[in-house]
């Protein structure tokens, strides 16, 4: 059940009403959410009804235990114990496609979602839950589960204990979210994906160099779309039944250097393995910086391999490690003076962050090595031809893009405006929207990238 599709929307208006009719009874209401989630993971299939809770429930007991434990070795069992529970989840998906006992579905994000629990009352950073049904209601809080954003689940936990009813602003932020991810998903993503960016990674060799080229960029727009979208329609969701989601994306495209990038990409998953993997390798304090970089290009490896197994993924991790470890070698060699904020400057720095991201794409997005090669040979290859990319492509991508560079505040002004409007006004636009998406996307939608992750 992908979240953007009408099966998920009449599920979700049914869990909104279930949800805000039980309120009054916390207990009620958290029985309504977790069996909206394990419903939402029984549609994938009915062997999550008794793995997802099995999981949680361990994870909910090995909290507890870590709490009162005070001898290391028990506490380094513990954890240990928690971690390779977690780390099987994603393993049995990504690394073991032949075995009998493969999941339909990634749980890497339950996964890590689970692991913030286990870990930050490991280190002491955070109490256990006190309430079962909060920590199973949390674990795998149902528009989270396929693609994050990943959220700390001692944050999350608290707020089923508030007693908030959903106002008229919230509710307008929710559907504001949702709407504008659908608009992303339809509208941006997957045109730009069936029109020419997929033909062009599938086959390079049969388009010019300057095609292969405007799909490259395009690529790169059209990952921001669908997984930024995917974000606002869960973060919506959440906020339907009062609950708010960290933000994931804040205009990647602008970022100033290699670290900016990761500070606005995807930056549940960029603060997880800064937090959990980076800072627990071993040298980060010595005096030797080569061990500061050794740890950089190491997490961004794991990273990249989390996304899957083929060589592919490790070049990416790689590529982004190494840029992030010459940028701080660059930064420890100068001084880490402080950047000019003229706007030329601004934006040669912007220019070139983006081409090496862009690069980074490529190997992300080919299916292998070789295709990697292929493209890569076209792009530099000389050949100039458009007759494969038409008008309408152009316009949605020159869209895209320049919604991309708006200033922030557009967008909250806009969403403010939506969210003021009368329930009337937001009911009719989204119901223009729905019809709009009807009409260009007769087929469906096509799943959402990172929900294969």
């Amino acid at each position: 059940m992908l979240l953007s599709t009408p099966a998920y929307f009449a599920f979700l208006v049914a869990i909104f009403f279930a949800y805000w009719l039980a309120a009054r009874y916390r207990l009620g209401a958290l029985a309504v959410v977790i069996f909206a989630n394990y419903f939402f993971y029984a549609r994938w299939d009915l062997i999550y009804l008794a793995l997802i809770p099995l999981a949680s429930t361990c994870d909910f007991f090995i909290g507890r235990a870590l709490h009162g434990a005070e001898r290391p070795l028990a506490r380094r069992a513990l954890i240990t114990a928690s971690v390779l529970l977690n780390v099987s989840l994603i393993v049995s998906v990504k690394y073991s496609p032949s075995l009998p006992w493969t999941l339909p579905l990634s749980l890497s994000f339950y996964a890590f979602q689970s692991l913030t629990y286990t870990l930050d009352i490991y280190r002491r950073d955070a109490q256990p839950a006190t309430s079962y049904l909060a920590y199973l209601a949390s674990a795998s809080f149902f528009p989270t589960t396929l693609a994050g954003p990943i959220t700390r689940l001692t944050t999350l936990i608290p707020q089923w204990s508030k007693s908030e009813i959903l106002s008229a602003e919230n509710g307008g932020r929710a559907l504001f979210l949702i709407g504008l991810g659908l608009l992303k998903k339809f509208f941006i993503a997957d045109y730009l994906a069936d029109n020419l960016i997929n033909r062009v990674f599938d086959l390079p060799k049969l388009y010019s160099g300057t095609e292969v080229l405007v799909g490259v960029y395009g690529y790169a727009f059209q990952l921001y779309y669908d997984f930024s979208g995917y974000t606002d329609i869960a973060l919506g969701s959440a906020l339907l039944l009062g609950i708010k989601l960290p933000i994931n994306f804040n205009r990647p495209y602008t970022a100033q250097n290699i670290a900016d990038f990761w500070r606005r990409w995807h930056i549940s998953f960029s603060n997880w393995l800064r937090d959990y993997l980076y800072f627990s390798l071993p040298g980060l304090r010595s005096r030797w910086k080569i061990f500061t970089y050794a740890n950089l290009i190491v997490t961004m490896a794991i990273g990249g391999l989390w996304h899957g197994s083929s060589w592919t993924f490790l070049i990416w991790g790689l590529w982004h490690g190494c840029g992030l470890a010459t940028q701080r070698w660059w930064q420890v060699l100068r001084g880490n003076p402080t950047p000019s904020p003229k706007p030329v400057a601004r934006f040669l720095r912007a220019f070139v962050t983006f081409h090496f991201v862009l690069v980074g794409w490529i190997f992300f997005r080919a299916s292998n090595l070789a295709t990697a090669r292929e493209i890569l040979a076209q792009v530099f290859s000389g050949t100039v031809s458009f007759a494969n990319v038409t008008p309408a492509f152009l316009l949605v991508l020159a869209i895209a893009v320049c919604a991309h560079y708006l200033p922030k505040r557009w967008y909250d002004r806009s969403q403010e405006l939506y969210s003021a409007s009368p329930f009337y006004a937001q009911a009719a636009a989204m119901a223009l929207l729905v019809l709009a998406i009807q009409y260009v996307a007769a087929t469906g939608a096509a799943p959402f990238i990172y929900t294969r992750f």
